[in-house]
Parts: C-alpha cells; sequence; structure tokens
C-alpha cells in the first residue's frame, strides 16, 4: 500500500497556511438534517490537528449524485451544522465551489478559520476529471491535504487532479484506514475470517479472488449468495442469480478448495414470496430453496454457524450485508452478524467493517463506537485496494515531485 511513499500532515509545517482540504461528507440527509454524522467526526482528528496550527482551511466534498447540476437535495449545507457543534466555532459555507465569491472568501480566511464549499459534483467536470477544473480547486489553496478515503478509487479532479497542482499530504484519517487495512490483510493474526455480501457477484469477484489467497474462511451471504449456490447444482427458486457469473462463482469455490480455505455458504434461508415485507415467509431448512421462493436472508442455523466462526476468529473483515437489509424483517441476520462482531472485538480480535450498509448494520444492532476494532469510511476504496487495484487518488500523491 506504499504508505510510506505517501507524506502525511503530521510531518510538514502548515502553520498559518491555506489549506485545501478533500473530505469525504457524503452523508445520509433526512427533512433537511444529516441523519448519521460518523464521516464528519471521522475527520476531526485532521481537522484540530489543522486549527491547533492557525491554518486557514477549505474543506471541499461531494454528497449524492447530482448528476453535474444544482441539486439542492444534495446540498452540503446542512453539514455546517454539525461541523459547528463538533468545532465549536462558525464555519462559514459557500453556495459554489469555484468562481470569484470563492476565490475572494479564500483569499480573506483568517488563520484558524474553517470554510466549506457547496457540492463539487453539481459541477460534471468534477468527475470528469477536468484538469481546468482541478487547477481552479487547487487556487484556491497553498496545499492540499486528502482525508476522502471513499473516493480515492475515483479518478476525479478532487481526487486525482489537484496534486498536480499542489504540495499535498495524507490526514490521519486515511493513515489509519491504510494502517488497519495493511495490517488485517498482510499480517493478520489468525484464523483470519472474512464475510463477504451485498447483491451481485460481478462487484466482487475480484476481491473474493483475492481473500481466498489470505483468509481460513470466507463466508459468502445476501444476494451473491445465490449464485454459489446455483454453480453448484443447488435449487434457488426465484432469488437474485447472475447466471453468466456461476462458472466464475465456481472457480472461487474450487480455489478456496485447493487452498485449504473453509468456504461457507449459508446452510438455511428466510426465503419469502416477493421482496417485499408484508410478503409470506417462512424457513427453507436446507441449502435449496423451493420454486416459487426467494432467499431474502440467512436462516437460524446459519446465523449459529456463521457466529461460531466469528468466535473462532482472530482477524475479521466484513463488507456486505446478507440479506435484503434494507427491508425490515430481512435485516435479521446482518443484525446477528454485526452483534456477534461487536462480541468478537470484546474477546480480543481485530474486527475491520467497511461499505455503507454494514455500517449501518452496526448502528442498527447498537454496536458501540468501540465496539469494533475500525469501521472503514469507503467500503469501494476499501475493497479495490484488497483486489490489488491501484487507486487514482494515492496514485496522485505518491507521484508528486514536490
Amino acid at each position: 500500500m506504499e504508505t510510506l511513499r505517501l507524506r502525511r500532515v503530521q510531518d510538514i509545517n502548515l502553520e498559518n497556511k491555506k489549506i485545501l482540504m478533500r473530505v469525504d461528507y457524503n452523508v445520509p440527509i433526512k427533512e433537511g438534517k444529516v441523519s448519521d454524522d460518523t464521516r464528519i467526526l471521522e475527520t476531526l482528528p485532521t481537522l484540530q490537528h489543522l486549527l491547533k496550527a492557525k491554518a486557514k482551511i477549505i474543506l471541499i466534498s461531494h454528497l449524492g449524485r447530482p448528476k453535474g447540476k444544482d441539486d439542492k437535495k444534495c446540498s452540503l449545507k446542512p453539514v455546517v451544522q454539525i461541523l459547528e457543534k463538533l468545532l465549536q466555532q462558525p464555519i462559514r459555507f459557500l453556495p459554489d465551489c469555484i468562481g470569484q465569491e470563492v476565490s475572494q472568501a479564500a483569499q480573506s480566511l483568517k488563520p484558524g478559520e474553517v470554510t466549506l464549499l457547496e457540492n463539487l459534483r453539481f459541477y460534471p467536470q468534477e468527475e470528469d476529471n477536468n484538469d481546468e477544473f482541478a487547477k481552479n480547486l487547487a487556487k484556491l489553496g497553498e496545499f492540499f491535504v486528502q482525508e476522502a478515503f471513499g473516493t480515492l478509487h475515483r479518478a476525479h479532479a478532487s481526487t486525482a487532479g489537484i496534486p498536480k497542482y499542489l504540495p499535498s499530504a495524507i490526514g490521519f484519517l486515511i493513515q489509519k484506514e491504510l494502517q488497519f487495512l495493511d495490517r488485517a490483510l498482510n499480517a493478520p493474526e489468525r484464523p483470519f475470517l472474512a464475510i463477504v455480501g451485498g447483491a451481485k457477484v460481478s462487484d466482487k469477484i475480484g476481491v473474493l479472488l483475492k481473500l481466498v489467497e489470505k483468509t481460513d474462511v470466507l463466508i459468502i451471504g445476501g444476494g451473491m449468495a445465490y449464485t454459489f449456490l446455483a454453480a453448484q447444482g443447488i435449487s434457488i427458486g426465484n432469488s437474485i442469480l447472475e447466471k453468466d457469473k456461476t462458472d466464475q462463482a465456481q472457480e472461487i469455490i474450487e480455489k478456496a478448495y485447493a487452498k485449504g480455505v473453509q468456504c461457507l455458504l449459508p446452510a438455511d434461508h428466510l426465503i419469502a414470496q416477493k421482496a417485499d415485507a408484508q410478503s409470506p415467509t417462512k424457513i427453507a431448512e436446507s441449502m435449496a430453496i423451493p420454486e416459487g421462493w426467494m432467499g431474502v436472508d440467512i436462516g437460524p442455523h446459519s446465523m449459529d454457524l456463521f457466529r461460531d466462526e466469528i468466535k473462532a476468529a482472530k482477524t475479521i473483515f466484513w463488507n456486505g450485508p446478507l440479506g435484503i437489509f434494507e427491508i425490515p424483517p430481512f435485516d435479521q441476520g446482518t443484525i446477528q452478524i454485526a452483534k456477534a462482531m461487536e462480541e468478537a472485538t470484546q474477546n480480543g480480535a481485530i474486527t475491520v467493517v467497511g461499505g455503507g450498509d454494514s455500517l449501518a448494520a452496526l448502528k442498527a444492532a447498537g454496536v458501540a463506537e468501540k465496539g469494533i476494532t475500525h469501521r472503514s469510511t469507503g467500503g469501494g476504496a476499501s475493497l479495490e485496494l484488497i483486489e490489488g487495484k491501484n487507486l487514482p487518488g494515492l496514485a496522485a500523491l505518491t507521484q508528486q515531485k514536490n
């Protein structure tokens, strides 16, 4: 992960410097208010470090998918209230991220002041990694601090573009993310267990192939599990299936067997006639699912089996729900896994959880802040790191000459 080639914010004198800081404040907004401030909280150590140095801070982020247009539902303005409460100081919000007003505001910043700019993705140039857009953003600061781990796998102007024009460093959050992922994947205390869920096998084939090389036990759940079951000739009824991925699913199973990795699939299921909370449900007590029914969650025997594996493991990585988590009561398997992860942490295991749904499960299960060793703020970025892919946001920082 080449952390030694990445400059760290604490190793540079940033006193009174104008800092352009990319954060990931892509937080859920409900009725105009932030409903989960985890990603904002995670940036506090870097913000406090910069404020202690009397830096002038300009925060840039995206929120949602406004598709290159000014969409008020995706405004970052609700974040201001949370930031002011956490930092205990006024935060200036600007309704744009480039232009004359923004430039003048950046010029007039005083030491210890913080300004938050409007959603970068209101401009299509952000996701297009437009060079001129990156250059205009870079003109706002004297130094760039990258703290948006969740966007490092995107080749966008604010991740891959800005470091070409400003000296840069990574903040404490990215350092922590890389440290825990590096430790979990490259020097894990064993047994090492990975739990991978979610809807599609196609999203995670590369990750699964890599995990088979590193883990002792691999649990596969969620909608993707049914493609693995179908690959072995097991009836899955009307469950979600990626027919064109059954060969690759079988390849992963065979590779696990050849390497002595225990590859576990749901042994029973909660099944329904439709993916609807009002649909009739029952337990399918074997791996097979009858016609006319679909798997919507793991069954009670699978819960017990997976809990036992979690209890025995010393390092655990989890990404993706094990059922249709967004539709209660199909969320119980995922919530039980979250509770088991907390218990494992209390018993000394290193636990790393990534992905929005998995983090939401921790919250729904009432898992305490210290109940998980590390909550990754970037599901996609963490998966691509595991897969061994080059993250454009990190590559841009390592390629700097200044």
